[in-house]
């Protein structure tokens, strides 16, 4: 279970907007690794789960109020779903760890799974709530709020929060509180 080698990113600062949009793409460039069979996928899964859990985390517990009470256009309903969104992909990548190897069709169908929720989620999350925020949220509170939000997540993942242990807590939560259908 050792992520060693792999670009987990570190920012420390930033605007948050952008910070989130890197991880989006960071997200895209470990599945696209987690799908071709020449890299090491147990260690992909493993760094891919520190960095989706940590991102999200932390947008939901720094991110998501603030924008929810800056950005007009983004609304309680953006927010809601983009939690759900969230939870459903945790639920996702969940399966993809729960799996003992990488080389069999379970992995592979797990992981085009979890390929599909993240790039919907990336989706609608850039267009409902990024791009609205860019125009109507301050600069400096974009910026305040990428030193806290880079904080956090880094904080995440140095706590190993993509651990199997934390991951089936963060699902069971998310079931708890009625984030994840019953499908």
């Amino acid at each position: 279970m050792t992520t060693s080698g792999i670009d987990l990113g570190r920012p420390t600062s930033g605007d948050v907007l952008d910070l989130i949009s890197d991880d989006h793409r960071r997200f895209e460039l470990l599945l696209t690794q987690l799908r071709q069979n020449t890299a090491d996928r147990d260690a992909v899964r493993w760094a891919f789960a520190d960095v989706l859990i940590a991102h999200g985390e932390a947008e939901e517990e720094l991110v998501y109020p603030v924008l929810r009470r800056k950005a007009e256009d983004v609304d309680a309903h953006d927010i809601e779903h983009g939690t759900e969104e969230h939870a459903e992909g945790n639920e996702a990548l969940l399966a993809v760890l729960e799996l003992k190897g990488t080389d069999t069709q379970a992995f592979v169908d797990a992981v085009e799974e979890l390929s599909n929720m993240i790039a919907h989620h990336v989706a609608e999350e850039e267009l409902s709530i990024i791009a609205p925020a860019r125009t109507e949220v301050s600069d400096r509170v974009r910026r305040e709020l990428g030193e806290k939000w880079a904080a956090r997540r880094n904080e995440l993942i140095d706590q190993h929060c993509g651990s199997l242990e934390n991951v089936r807590r963060v699902v069971a939560k998310a079931e708890k509180e009625g984030l994840l259908d019953d499908e």
